[in-house]
């Protein structure tokens, strides 16, 4: 089966009619959706609403925009400030999507959407920019292929599609799952490199509670259909972690199944994540609490926070817990004024003595920080 061919052409056709069978139900906010010709929202496909994960000023990426639906909703809620990607294989898709473009930036009081196409497991590949050098280079020989990679390779370096940490946020609705296996570690690999240091996603898609056999991932109704590309539960998580990514939650996750295959159940989940800051970290004298109600947790990188103690970390690491979708985990301690900053120590985070963080209270440059 050739994956990326069975799946152009099915969503073409969802493009043309509706399908109803590629999407599952679900609420989106009507507030949102006022301002969207009908024709985009009964031809949009998904299973969740990453929309919501937007915030003010973001810069947003979404993989696999279809009708547009969700780059649109996004844009209401970036404001002025800030901007939508849209990244899309499927021209009639991108038609779509492109046809009420000028419209809705009318609505908007600005044109703060862009349709790009492109792979979303290779998004330094400009494939708009292929298709215009096959026009004049067709390629009808083996030597003609060497020269159209070599042409690739120099764009994707030169004016790569998305460029390195350009991105806040990458948000998703039921397309990683489009992509084949052998395709689909590179593409975390390539959304964890488009995002800033601190960037979020906000991943809607389809897992499955088992692996899917290799029987149902031939069949070319039930790939294009978002269940035989399924990732398993455990390995979603897992080839995020890998990548790099921190603060890996389901959010969301439906507990009736969508489909149940085979004996296999296949639902509805959101995955969020983050980034982290790239910095070198350094002890200004922060500290944090975590709240409860376990004994105590532990962070990716081994830190342990125990229930009701100060704990120690870095400006970096602060910073992080500050926000969402730790902020309602942890109480959070500013430093004294008058703290000299010092290298922050590896390993698992030590408490921090009441006496350190009360108003006022300075630390002596040879306190060696959290590592004294």
């Amino acid at each position: 089966m050739n994956v990326d061919q069975t799946v152009l052409d099915r969503y073409s056709k969802g493009a043309e009619h509706v399908e109803a069978s590629l999407c599952c139900p679900v609420n989106y906010d009507d507030s949102l959706l006022k301002m969207l010709p009908q024709e985009i929202i009964d031809k949009d496909y998904g299973c969740g609403d990453p929309s919501r994960y937007v915030r003010h000023g973001d810069r947003v990426l979404d993989l696999g925009s279809g009708s547009g639906k969700i780059c649109y909703m996004a844009a209401q809620l970036v404001g002025d400030r800030g901007h939508v990607i849209g990244v899309d294989m499927n021209d009639d898709m991108l038609a779509l999507a492109r046809k009420y473009q000028a419209a809705m930036a009318e609505k908007l009081g600005s044109d703060r959407v862009t349709f790009l196409k492109g792979r979303i497991q290779d998004l330094a590949l400009d494939v708009q920019a292929t298709d215009a050098f096959l026009a004049e280079h067709p390629v009808t020989r083996a030597a003609d292929m060497q020269t159209l990679h070599g042409f690739q390779t120099r764009q994707k370096h030169q004016a790569p599609l998305i460029t390195d940490a350009s991105i806040d946020l990458v948000i998703s609705n039921c397309v990683l799952n489009l992509v084949s296996d052998t395709e689909k570690r590179r593409m975390v690999e390539d959304i964890f490199r488009v995002l800033k240091p601190g960037g979020r996603i906000a991943i809607s898609d389809i897992i499955s509670d088992e692996p899917v056999p290799e029987n149902m991932k031939a069949d070319p109704e039930l790939w294009s259909g978002c269940i035989s590309g399924a990732f398993q539960e455990t390995e979603f998580l897992q080839v995020f972690k890998d990548a790099g990514f921190a603060a890996l939650a389901y959010d969301k996750w439906e507990a009736a199944p969508w489909q149940t295959v085979e004996h296999i159940e296949f639902r509805s989940v959101t995955l969020t994540a983050v980034k982290p800051d790239s910095r070198d970290p350094m002890d200004h004298g922060h500290a944090v609490i975590y709240r409860g109600p376990y004994t105590h947790v532990v962070d990716e990188q081994g830190r342990v926070y125990f229930r009701g103690e100060r704990m120690a970390v870095s400006d970096v690491q602060f910073q992080r817990l500050s926000q969402d979708p730790y902020a309602g985990d942890f109480i959070t301690i500013e430093p004294p004024a008058g703290i000299v900053p010092t290298a922050w120590c590896a390993g698992a985070a030590p408490r921090r003595p009441a006496s350190e963080t009360k108003s006022g209270k300075q630390q002596s440059k040879d306190s060696g920080g959290c590592c004294g």
